[in-house]
């Protein structure tokens, strides 16, 4: 399976969720002591001087400002003001859908494969068919897909492909055997990716 395209530099949403790994750039006005780039860990934390390890994780940045302020609100500073932005997104996601039992996007911290991320959604439904399985990805501007045998990697018998960041699983089942039958009518099984 070739690489996905890189991706596009964009700016983040207002939304974005601080996730682990992720850079970020606290500014505390007149506080050169507290101010600089913090890491968040694995664990979702980050550790400041003075009020020690602060989640951050599923946060935005709006939010840990406003957890940050009254933080060193409480004993250390009066009035501060806080700065809190993204210096570098680590957050990478691979989407899970169709017949497993938490479809969703899940984050992805350094290499994942396909059994891994339909694990990450709980597993497949009883109505599911793990002979089906598809994985979408962009690669030169196109989507692509294949098709893979999740019983057959389970067994050992094939390998189990590895993906990347906005890769989508779509687990062939009863629930969308009629909206996916086409798309995944077309895929050969155990396809190298190639256009849709």
């Amino acid at each position: 399976m070739p690489a996905p395209d890189a991706p596009t530099v964009a700016p983040l949403e207002s939304d974005y969720r601080i996730a682990p790994l992720d850079k970020l750039a606290i500014k505390v006005l007149k506080m050169d002591d507290l101010t600089g780039e913090y890491n968040v860990d694995l664990a979702g934390n980050i550790s400041l001087p003075l009020i020690g390890e602060v989640r951050a994780v599923n946060l935005t940045t709006a939010q840990l400002d406003s957890e940050l302020t009254a933080k060193l609100g409480e004993k250390y500073l009066e009035n501060p003001d806080v700065s809190v932005g993204i210096k570098e997104s680590t957050s990478r996601v691979v989407t899970v859908d169709g017949a497993v039992r938490e479809p969703g996007a899940f984050p992805t911290i350094g290499p994942t494969s396909l059994m891994r991320a339909v694990a990450s959604a709980k597993g497949i439904t009883e109505d599911a068919n793990p002979h089906r399985v598809a994985v979408f990805r962009t690669v030169n501007g196109q989507r692509q897909g294949a098709a893979f045998d999740l019983v057959a990697i389970r067994r050992g018998q094939s390998p189990d492909p590895q993906l990347y960041a906005g890769d989508i699983v779509v687990v062939d089942g009863s629930s969308i055997r009629q909206a996916y039958k086409q798309i995944l009518g077309t895929i050969p099984l155990l396809a190298i990716f190639g256009p849709l």
